[in-house]
C-alpha cells in the first residue's frame, strides 16, 4: 500500500503546471547514449532562483523527468517540490555542461529534491510532513523508471540546513554514509558517483558548531568514499534570504558539479 501512495505522489496530477514546460521530446533509442543523474536532497538542489527568459531556452541534449513521469525538455524550473516556489537550480548547467563535454550523448535529469527534508526522510518509508512525501522512496522509483531507458551515471546530493540541529548533526555522517551506500545498492552499482554540494557561506548568517559538523561531513567526503565528490560554494550569494543562492550562483554551482564530476571520471578511467 505504502509503494502505491508513494507511486501516486511521484506521478501526481499537476498536469497544467507541466503542460506550460513540457515540450516534444526524442528520448535515445540506446540506453548507453543517455545517461542519467538524480538531483537529491533539500531546497538548494531543487533550485529558489529567479527564473528569466534564458532558462527557458530548450538544450535538445538535456532531457528531464516530469513529476508524471514523462522526459520533456529541460525547462527551469525543473523540480516541482513545492509548486509556485521552485525555480532554477543546478541542474540545468550541470547538464549543458556535460552534454557538450560528452557529444553523442543525451543527459536525463531525475528531479527528487524537496526542500526542507532533513537526511532521515532520505531513508527507506522516510516521511516528510510539510511536503506529504516519501524523498527517498520516490527517488528510488522515480530513478528505476527512468532507468528502463538509460544508464545512471551519478547522484547529485545538495542537502544539510535541515540537519544543522543539536542531536541531528552528530548523527549526520553516519546517515549521509548509509545514504550512498544504500543508492549505490538499489542501483546495483558499486561505484556509481556521488557528489555532495556545500551549504551557503553567507557573512551575514555565520555557522555555528552544527552546521560546521555537517559542513566537515561533505568536505571530507572524498577521502573517506570512493568515487565521491565535494563541491565547495565558496564566492556565491544568496538571493537575499541568506539561505537559497542566487540564480548565477546556481549556474556557477552547476559548472563546479561538472567539474567535480570530470575528476571522478578521470579516476573511474585510470
Amino acid at each position: 500500500m505504502l509503494i502505491n501512495r508513494i507511486l501516486l505522489l511521484a506521478t501526481g496530477c499537476f498536469f497544467v503546471f507541466e503542460a506550460a514546460h513540457s515540450q516534444s521530446v526524442d528520448v535515445p533509442q540506446d540506453p548507453t547514449k543517455f545517461h542519467l543523474f538524480l538531483l537529491a536532497g533539500q531546497s538548494n538542489m531543487a533550485g529558489r532562483g529567479k527564473v528569466t527568459e534564458s532558462d527557458r531556452k530548450v538544450d535538445p541534449h538535456v532531457l528531464t523527468l516530469n513529476r508524471k513521469g514523462i522526459w520533456v525538455a529541460a525547462v527551469d524550473p525543473i523540480h516541482f517540490d513545492k509548486p509556485g516556489i521552485a525555480g532554477v537550480g543546478l541542474g540545468k548547467t550541470f547538464a549543458k555542461n556535460y552534454a557538450a563535454s560528452h557529444p553523442g550523448i543525451t543527459v536525463g535529469l531525475i528531479p527528487c529534491a524537496v526542500g526542507g527534508s532533513p537526511i532521515s526522510s532520505w531513508e527507506p518509508g522516510g516521511y516528510h510532513p510539510s511536503t506529504k512525501t516519501h524523498p527517498y522512496d520516490t527517488a528510488i522509483l522515480r530513478t528505476q523508471l527512468a532507468m528502463k531507458e538509460g544508464t545512471l551515471k551519478g547522484v547529485l546530493w545538495h542537502q544539510g540546513e535541515s540537519d544543522c540541529k543539536a542531536g541531528l548533526s552528530v548523527v549526520y555522517k553516519e546517515k549521509l554514509y548509509r545514504l550512498i551506500e544504500r543508492f549505490r545498492t538499489n542501483f546495483n552499482d558499486d561505484k556509481l558517483p556521488f557528489i555532495a554540494g556545500q551549504m551557503g557561506q553567507f557573512k551575514e548568517r555565520p555557522w555555528n558548531a552544527d552546521k560546521k559538523r555537517v559542513d566537515s561531513v561533505h568536505e571530507t567526503l572524498p577521502s573517506q568514499l570512493s568515487l565521491t565528490g565535494f563541491v565547495n560554494s565558496k564566492g556565491l550569494k544568496h538571493k537575499g534570504d541568506n539561505i537559497h543562492f542566487d540564480s548565477e550562483s546556481y549556474r556557477e554551482l552547476g559548472r563546479r558539479y561538472h567539474a567535480a564530476f570530470k575528476a571522478i571520471e578521470a579516476a573511474i578511467q585510470n
